[in-house]
């Protein structure tokens, strides 16, 4: 008899300090998304991301959708996006590795991300262009999300998507 793939998938939390990194974000979280300086972009989205220990308690999935379920342009190319990350800390790099998945714009993305001050930042150069996607303004009941993109090998860097989690 086989059993049920959410009851291998989901895990309790590990004991280890590292893990509070983003083991503070598991939860449900509602999300205002807006994308500055793009014209062609809708004003705002309203979506919903939720984060939760998987793989034994060894890593973190979470899943984001922006506009959330029932909102216009859901799962529509190329501002709605519906896709999961996962991320595990490796003792050996002394980093969070971390990759995202996300179907409807057909992207795939390897980061890898470290605290920086009271920021998380997470930084994929195997494809042109750059990106880092760094959580800001961390607290219990929010967070800031930047999507940020660098076409000169990260020696600038351009904001492209904000959003703002509010714990539900």
């Amino acid at each position: 008899m086989s059993t049920p793939l959410n009851e291998h998938l989901l895990s309790r939390p590990p004991d280890h300090a590292s893990s509070e990194t983003f083991g503070r974000f598991i939860g449900s979280w509602r999300l205002e998304w807006s994308r500055p300086g793009d014209p062609a972009a809708p004003d705002h989205a309203v979506g919903e991301v939720h984060f939760g220990w998987v793989l034994g308690g060894r890593a973190v999935q979470d899943v984001w959708t922006v506009p959330g379920p029932g909102q216009p342009g859901a799962g529509e190319a190329p501002y709605g996006f519906h896709g999961t990350t996962v991320r595990f800390f490796d003792e050996v790099l002394g980093a969070w590795r971390s990759t995202w998945m996300e179907p409807v714009n057909g992207r795939v993305r390897k980061f890898i991300g470290r605290e920086v001050g009271d920021e998380i930042h997470l930084v994929s150069t195997d494809d042109a262009p750059f990106l880092r996607w760094r959580f800001t303004e961390i607290g219990p009941d929010r967070f800031v999300w930047l999507g940020e993109y660098s076409d000169d090998e990260a020696r600038t860097w351009h904001v492209e998507e904000r959003m703002l989690a509010r714990r539900r």
